[in-house]
């Protein structure tokens, strides 16, 4: 299904992107770019018309942190994205990009962070972007954990001079080939074994090429504040452009440091932006409860396979209180010992075993080499409601692309954060209204990566857009039963083309990559 001539969206409210109340009107585009904003009722000649009558009519959706460039070669219909209204994935995240390691095998062995997701691996941004056939829009950033690995492996340690001008050469062939943002994640090794003089350096020359910073920070618990300081501190010497990624206090002792936390974003003398997500849980990998130092040079299952070091991590995690074993669900692994454990708690399963849960943590983990994905339960909802009503937020799903169906028990936010915050957050509870909760989802995101022509509604702008039902749009995907699209979206346009009709995903692939 494409479209030759003009398209008229007719009879719906338009929300412009910018906040201002929803008005009726017509929006015209010829070829990829809006040319007219109409009254309602004038005149039309020649245009396809899409009725939006009753409709919201909105820019498409700028989904600001994606784990999309990792999942997108198996599902480049973005079916998942499109039912949530987003045309836009900002990829490259917590410090993983599919490049520049051309090897796969090479990067899964640096990282258990992306599991059995892996599509690819390229050596540079140019070969990935000329792969790409996608329904959605693409921008990519590369991330320091990548850069790492190419240059330094796994290892534990500060780079050599020589290894940190490596890393820096990367970054600026990437920026040269496109990419709009350097990310870091901190909590992943190897990137938690950089010193802040590490990723400050990176961080300065990601701000030499124009790049925007986005951080998955080194602690988002009992250290959010150091961590976010940290942060700040790199982007203010090397002055760059900050985004603080998925904005939180994990740990039922941290509740309510969001506070203090926007305070202090709020006060920062630089340019910072942060995005969040609607729900109460986190997901990364099992890993993460693990102490850096067991994943060094990429041999945790070696150390599992030593008795006396196996002694050792469970010991640390048996000391150190990582767990939180009630709150913590597997989310997805590949096939093993533990693949009828999707769903179940550490608690549960340890208790099935009758082990505690350091002990199964590590039969997990050595039974699924290490690529084992968790949902956890650790943050307050009247944080999640703190955050969404900043008008600082930006809205964001930390997701990935999924299929309409599949084995385990992903996150919701893969299939609900846009709809979830428009339905329950917005026209349920009126934590934010429907202009602004839109204003946090196009305008805003689009804003931080210095799109103009994105993100809003008015002539010149690139025509993504959404067409939107107010009262019926909700998020279906639960933690119990994942795996359900959201509703409520009726047309999603992607540079002028039909992504989405009636809400049925057609056939066209009009995204792009975005630099």
């Amino acid at each position: 299904m494409r479209t030759t001539g003009p398209v008229a969206l007719t009879g719906g409210l338009v929300a412009d992107g910018t906040g201002a109340e929803p008005v009726p009107g017509t929006v015209v585009i010829d070829g990829e770019r809006i040319t007219a904003v109409l009254p309602p009722g004038a005149a039309l000649s020649g245009a396809e018309v899409i009725d939006a009558t009753g409709n919201i009519v909105a820019p498409g959706f700028v989904d600001l942190h994606s784990h999309a460039d990792f999942s997108l070669g198996s599902s480049p219909a973005a079916e998942s994205q499109l039912a949530q209204g987003v045309t836009t994935l900002v990829a490259g995240n917590c410090g993983w990009s599919p490049f520049p390691i051309g090897d796969l095998e090479t990067l899964k062995a640096g990282t258990a962070f992306l599991g059995s997701k892996h599509d690819w691996s390229w050596d540079d941004l140019g070969g990935f972007a000329a792969t790409l056939e996608p329904a959605v829009n693409l921008a990519l950033q590369v991330g320091h954990c990548t850069l790492r690995i190419a240059v330094m492996g796994n290892a534990r340690r500060a780079p050599s001079a020589d290894e940190l001008r490596q890393m820096q050469d990367l970054l600026r062939a990437a920026a040269d080939q496109g990419a709009v943002g350097f990310s870091t994640g901190l909590i992943y090794a190897p990137g938690a074994y950089a010193s802040p003089a590490e990723v400050a350096a990176l961080v300065a020359t990601a701000a030499d090429c124009g790049l925007l910073y986005s951080t998955h920070i080194r602690n988002e618990g009992s250290g959010l504040l150091a961590a976010l300081e940290e942060a700040m501190s790199a982007a203010r010497a090397g002055g760059a452009r900050l985004e603080i990624s998925h904005l939180k206090a994990v740990g039922k002792q941290n509740h309510g440091l969001v506070h203090a936390a926007l305070e202090l974003l709020d006060d920062a003398d630089l340019d910072v932006g942060w995005d969040a997500y609607p729900y109460t849980a986190t997901s990364t990998t099992l890993t993460t409860r693990l102490p850096d130092w067991a994943l060094a040079d990429g041999a945790l299952l070696d150390r599992l396979a030593d008795p006396a070091e196996r002694k050792r991590i469970a010991d640390a995690l048996r000391s150190d209180n990582l767990l939180s074993p009630d709150s913590v669900v597997i989310a997805s692994l590949p096939p093993g010992r533990y693949e009828d454990s999707r769903g179940l708690s550490l608690t549960e399963i340890a208790r099935r075993d009758d082990v505690d849960a350091a002990e199964i943590v590590l039969r997990i983990l050595e039974s699924h080499q290490a690529a084992v994905s968790v949902v956890n339960h650790a943050m307050s909802e009247n944080d999640v409601i703190t955050v969404l009503e900043h008008p600082g937020t930006a809205i964001a799903s930390d997701g990935w692309i999924m299929d309409a169906t599949g084995l385990g028990h992903p996150h919701p936010r893969n299939f609900g954060t846009f709809p979830r915050v428009l339905g329950h957050y917005a026209r349920d509870l009126g934590i934010l209204t429907l202009s602004e909760a839109i204003r946090r989802m196009t305008s805003l995101p689009a804003a931080r990566l210095g799109f103009s022509d994105r993100g809003v509604i008015k002539p010149g702008a690139i025509a993504d857009l959404v067409v939107l039902n107010q009262s019926t749009i909700a998020d279906r995907s639960t933690y119990d039963d994942p795996w359900q699209l959201s509703v409520g979206v009726e047309h999603v346009l992607v540079a002028g083309q039909p992504a989405l009709s009636n809400g049925k995903p057609t056939s066209s692939r009009p995204g792009r990559v975005l630099t």
